[in-house]
């Protein structure tokens, strides 16, 4: 058939060229996910740090100004599309402050702060999930707002928030495509240069397609054997002075 035989063409001539763009995809991927999700933590402890009406006004006052900030900027990234953010951001550097930003870069940059803005609220979310009485069983013993944040609190949401992470690094692979406006030279943007250079759309785009597939669908199946080991195992032992239910030393998860 001759769409095979195009398929067959498209790879042995711009395969090297798409395998590139693969691989640019995967790193502005895993980039923007990563920093997006430091930002997302930082956020999303601040807007959980206790503010009570005794604490000096100075406090009180500054707290409400970065967090009507942090606010701004969530609502901001999260209501307008990725493409006009790139197109501002990275025009924009050149119009206002005469910088040529290298593309990959600002592609890097502009995911990033797009999915810190996402991963502040679902941070915020796991904190929030976490029983109330630990915060104040940490509290009891001394501990600081930080140290049970990182000590109790921040674990139990991480894990929480484990296949929401996930879902954004499976969407930043997909989306970064949109980048192709400021000329990223990831996988989108390699097969429309091998889809204009052969008059050949659908064999290139159906390529681009089946890699985006396999790209995706090998990261969810990780994520999801990550999520069975964070689980632990399906049973567990009774140990020291812990009560023996029905005479069995070993229960499965879920038993009561």
């Amino acid at each position: 058939m001759e769409f095979f035989h195009w398929v067959q063409v498209i790879l042995n001539n711009y395969g090297a060229l798409l395998l590139k763009g693969t691989g640019v995809t995967i790193l502005l991927a895993i980039v923007g996910t990563a920093v997006g999700f430091v930002i997302g933590l930082l956020i999303g402890i601040y807007k959980t740090i206790p503010i009570r009406p005794e604490d000096p006004l100075v406090k009180r006052v500054l707290y409400k100004v970065v967090n009507f900030l942090l606010s701004a900027y969530i609502e901001l990234f999260r209501s307008t599309p990725m493409m006009v953010q790139a197109m501002v951001i990275y025009y924009g550097a050149g119009f206002l402050f005469s910088l040529r930003l290298n593309p990959v870069t600002a592609g890097m940059f502009i995911i990033s702060i797009n999915t810190g803005a996402y991963m502040a609220e679902i941070v915020r979310g796991g904190i929030i999930s976490v029983d109330k009485g630990q915060f104040e069983a940490t509290h009891s013993i001394g501990m600081t707002h930080f140290q049970s944040m990182l000590y109790v609190v921040l674990p139990q949401a991480i894990r929480n928030i484990l296949p929401a992470t996930g879902n954004q690094f499976i969407i930043n692979i997909k989306d970064s495509c949109v980048l192709s406006v400021i000329s990223v030279t990831d996988l989108f943007f390699q097969t429309k240069s091998a889809a204009g250079a052969t008059f050949q759309s659908f064999p290139a785009f159906f390529i681009a397609c089946v890699i985006y597939f396999v790209l995706c669908f090998s990261i969810t199946q990780i994520l999801r054997y990550l999520e069975t080991k964070m689980d632990g195992a399906d049973t567990y032992t009774i140990y020291g002075t812990e009560p023996v239910i029905n005479g069995a030393d070993t229960l499965k998860r879920g038993d009561k």
